[in-house]
């Protein structure tokens, strides 16, 4: 049973958020494990392997959080297998404290190069996940630098509305994950920013330290949920007063679709220019030979609904032309 959580209604009202957020966070990062992107697929880069797990081991060791030194025997694109004394189990390449680079960054022959190297070698590390029933076992090196029951000591200590630093160790297309000196949390997408994102991976990137709201601490799955957008006031709950129908404006296109362009007033502030809304004839032009993405230009204000957190604009002029 996920903890109760909270949302910041557009009068600073908590209001509770259903449980289908973390459902909805589960089903990707299973979709996630799936593709091999996270944790080991039976398959690795050498062939299937047979598991060799003592569950009662790696629960033990899981539930205190001490570290364990095992052998690199094997590797994928996604990270590391390794292997000890009753135990066997993953480690993603983001929890590599050698590689600081994000994954996405690297090409495949040089990804390669670097995981190869771990080959033969002993790691210290802590586990992270251990789900008997998925037969999957997740390691951290990067947690493993941490003094053992730290995480324990976090999921107690933290609290609801807590703002603490972080350091991003994944990026995925449902959120991102940030380690908090020994515990992971996870931003999901739609608490990057009050603003459109079509991917995480424009708001943050691997190995950048930075500053999280805390929306909720599930101690029985040992999961937290985090914000960024919430460490900023949401523009949407003042854009009525600021902004009303007919002011011209200068934004910044931030996106360019079939249908239209989003563009930006102010960080958070995002509105849609409709395709109808881009010439003054009666044809309808392409929006790719009108704007282009990180092009200024000069806008009017048509609607703002703050409620649904909406709003119409109408593209004047290029004021760099």
């Amino acid at each position: 049973m996920v903890n109760k959580t909270y949302s910041q209604g557009l009068q600073g009202v908590p209001q509770p958020l259903d449980e289908s957020w973390w459902a909805a966070v589960l089903a990707e990062e299973e979709k996630t494990t799936e593709s091999g992107e996270v944790t080991a697929p039976s398959e690795t880069s050498r062939g299937p392997r047979q598991a060799r797990v003592n569950w009662e081991h790696a629960r033990r060791i899981y539930d205190s959080d001490e570290t364990v030194a095992l052998e690199v025997v094997d590797y994928n694109r996604g990270g590391l297998l390794v292997e000890g004394d009753d135990l066997q189990g993953f480690v993603p390449i983001s929890h590599l404290v050698n590689i600081e680079s994000d994954p996405g960054d690297q090409a495949g022959e040089e990804r390669e190069h670097l995981l190869s190297g771990y080959l033969a070698s002993l790691l210290t590390l802590k586990v992270i996940e251990c789900d008997p029933a998925r037969g999957r076992v997740v390691l951290s090196e990067r947690a493993a630098l941490f003094e053992p029951g730290r995480r324990m000591q976090l999921l107690e200590n933290l609290r609801p509305t807590e703002r603490i630093s972080g350091t991003v160790t994944n990026v995925t297309d449902f959120g991102v994950f940030v380690d908090l000196g020994g515990l992971e949390g996870l931003i999901h997408v739609s608490e990057l920013s009050w603003g459109r994102v079509r991917h995480p991976a424009e708001v943050v990137k691997v190995g950048e330290d930075i500053q999280v709201y805390v929306i909720s601490i599930d101690q029985d799955r040992q999961r937290v949920a985090l914000s960024l957008k919430r460490m900023h006031p949401n523009p949407w709950e003042t854009a009525e007063v600021r902004y009303h129908s007919g002011q011209e404006v200068e934004a910044v296109i931030t996106s360019v679709m079939p249908f239209g362009a989003f563009a930006r007033l102010e960080e958070g502030l995002d509105g849609l220019i409709h395709v109808s809304e881009m010439s003054y004839g009666d044809e309808l032009v392409k929006p790719r030979e009108v704007v282009e993405e990180g092009q200024h230009v000069q806008v009017r204000v048509l609607h703002v609904d703050a409620n649904k957190q909406r709003l119409g604009l109408s593209l004047i002029t290029n004021p760099q032309t």
